[in-house]
């Protein structure tokens, strides 16, 4: 667990794997799906969740640049565990409560 945690730990890299299970997304559209992330984090984050084999980024020899970004297998196989993440914050959400 602690592994795990240390690869996807944070409030920001469960978004960005949740974001990216539907496909390839490029920075600006990471942005509006998570709005309250600062561009700074985002990239940081993006970065990391590279260097450690979730995600993969590409670029392409365009002008301007297009850069996209995708799940690598490691990354597409967390998604059992992050459904279950979203589904419990569902449950648990204080303003979801009777």
């Amino acid at each position: 667990m602690a592994y795990t945690l240390d690869l996807i730990g944070g409030r920001w890299k469960p978004s960005i794997l949740w974001a990216l299970l539907d496909g390839k997304l490029r920075y600006s559209e990471l942005k509006k799906n998570i709005p309250e992330v600062s561009e700074r984090i985002l990239v940081l984050q993006l970065r990391e969740l590279e260097k450690d084999g979730l995600i993969k980024r590409k670029v392409y020899a365009e002008v301007p640049p297009r850069v996209e970004y995708e799940l690598t297998n490691d990354g597409q196989s967390m998604k059992p565990m992050l459904q279950c993440i979203s589904d419990w914050g569902e449950q648990h959400r204080p303003d979801k409560k009777n």
